[in-house]
């Protein structure tokens, strides 16, 4: 039953991927084998102050990124054990952001945007990637992430896990620009 989902999804992604105006990110050889898809567009959370000051109100634009899921769930598919998944996906993160920074700065619309930001309920290792994490404020907003990620944690894990989902709630990640910048350095 979970390898038909798989494939279902992995079926209907490239429609997602439309219907959300997502931009995969590629790197100098124009390859798409990074992690994030993106799109510019206006932050409806509650304003927040990052570490290095960068402040992200209500209405200001950011780079969302997402994570190419049903790409991450195949290549784990051989995977047994929770720990290698989640090295799988912090090591595919971290060697995706040097071409997140380079998408962003050429970007045209790179001067308006504010910082970077993503939702996850993954967020144990976002702080060693440069990422800071803020709760999702927004209850019906929330609650639609979670039942998002029920999904997404259904098919990752075996035996899938409710228990696991309530205690990871999907967090708002952030990175500013700059901060993004020294982490790739």
């Amino acid at each position: 039953m979970r390898q038909y989902l798989v494939s279902l999804w992995t079926l209907f992604d490239p429609l997602y991927y439309r219907v959300s105006r997502l931009t995969y990110v590629t790197g100098n050889n124009k390859e798409i084998n990074n992690v994030f898809r993106v799109r510019i567009t206006a932050y409806k959370g509650s304003g927040i102050t990052l570490d290095d000051g960068t402040r992200i109100q209500k209405h200001d634009k950011v780079l969302k990124i997402h994570l190419h899921n049903i790409r991450l769930i195949n290549e784990m598919r051989s995977m047994n054990h929770d720990v290698n998944k989640a090295r799988h996906i912090y090591k595919t993160v971290r060697d995706s952001m040097p071409d997140l920074a380079s998408y962003l700065n050429q970007h045209t619309h790179r001067h308006e945007v504010t910082g970077i930001m993503g939702i996850t309920a993954l967020h144990k290792g976002c702080r060693r990637l440069g990422f800071e994490t803020a709760p999702i404020t927004n209850q019906v907003y929330r609650c639609m992430k979670f039942l998002s990620f029920i999904a997404i944690s259904t098919l990752c894990m075996r035996p899938s896990s409710l228990g696991y989902l309530k205690n990871h709630q999907p967090n708002y990640i952030f990175i500013s620009k700059d901060q993004l910048q020294k982490q790739i350095s």
